[in-house]
């Protein structure tokens, strides 16, 4: 048992994610080598046996689940709508890839899986299928009851935490308000800390302009919202570096110092550690009563039952997974 009270022995649960993207065959793909973890997937198993065989790798049915040469996954059977082709979208699928999604939750919550680890969804469908759906991280609190998800990306070497997350470029200024910012910056140094077992972590929180702003005359967000929050922290203890302008906050020098860097939008921070480590990044949701990892990718329907996407951010993701439910 852990400190949460979950036991470390449970399974970690997988998701499918998009059933025309590369995720059923990634989780096939991982079970082609040992895994240290026990394993529970939710899909639908004549879909994962279905693109085994498409991709030529080895897959068999057991009694609970499926079985690769190097490792066995019990599987929570969720049945697709339509039969899924690779590479080709189906709204009829959607209501699967929410199941799939709402069951694993709901199986952490009760305390059936220490951690969820989830395969990539297309946005564009769910949407277009008349759900409102701006990603895993935010559908996942929704379910958890958490009011203030936090998305950060991390390698070994970098973690990268988000102010806001699927936001039009056009609609962030007026989304990073002081109330926002705080709760944000809260939620990344306790589960720093509570995950990840950092003491008292330093943060290194970007400017929202170029320049952080130029003293008001490129922007004035970082002299009304962000350095006033910044001040308001540091009178309580926290460590925290900025405003910073975004161009110079993932330089060595900044980054020697810092145990995460809190990046106002998704494109001012996730491009950076995307090519500092692509392949090798975790996505990593924070301030959920739950832990949660996800591959750094998207569902890539290019690729899909072609065998050439690469498994190394599901293994990258389960890893960590079972990293942060023995940290906490």
């Amino acid at each position: 048992m852990n400190s949460s009270g979950q036991n470390t022995n449970s399974p970690i649960v997988v998701t499918t994610g998009e059933p025309a993207g590369i995720g059923p065959e990634l989780i096939v793909q991982l079970l082609q080598d040992s895994c240290a973890v026990p394993l529970v997937v939710v899909g639908d198993t004549e879909l994962l046996l279905q693109r085994a065989a498409a991709i030529g790798l080895e897959l068999a049915l057991t009694d609970s689940g499926v079985a690769g040469p190097g490792a066995t996954a019990r599987v929570e059977q969720v049945a697709l709508s339509a039969s899924s082709l690779p590479g080709q979208l189906d709204q009829a699928n959607v209501p699967y890839v929410i199941e799939t999604v709402t069951r694993a939750v709901d199986g952490c919550l009760a305390g059936d899986y220490r951690a969820m680890v989830t395969c990539p969804v297309h946005k564009g469908v769910i949407n277009d299928a008349g759900h409102v759906f701006s990603g895993h991280t935010e559908f996942i609190a929704q379910r958890c009851g958490s009011e203030q998800p936090v998305m950060m990306l991390a390698t070994d070497t970098l973690r990268v935490a988000l102010v806001t997350i699927h936001l039009p470029l056009a609609e962030v200024p007026a989304a990073i308000t002081a109330k926002r910012l705080e709760s944000v910056l809260r939620t990344v140094v306790a589960d720093l800390e509570r995950r990840f077992g950092l003491t008292q972590p330093v943060l290194g929180v970007c400017g929202l302009n170029p320049h952080a702003g130029e003293d008001g005359h490129l922007g004035t967000e970082e002299i009304h919202v962000i350095a006033p929050v910044l001040e308001t922290l540091r009178a309580e203890g926290f460590k925290l570096v900025g405003p910073l302008p975004a161009d110079t906050a993932f330089t060595d020098r900044q980054l020697v110092a810092l145990d995460a860097v809190v990046a106002m939008y998704h494109d001012q921070g996730l491009p950076v550690i995307k090519h500092h480590g692509f392949g090798d990044v975790v996505n990593v949701t924070l301030g959920l009563p739950i832990v949660r990892t996800s591959v750094d990718h998207g569902t890539a329907l290019d690729l899909a039952g072609t065998g050439t996407a690469e498994v190394s951010s599901l293994k990258t993701a389960l890893k960590w997974a079972e990293r942060m439910t023995r940290a906490t």
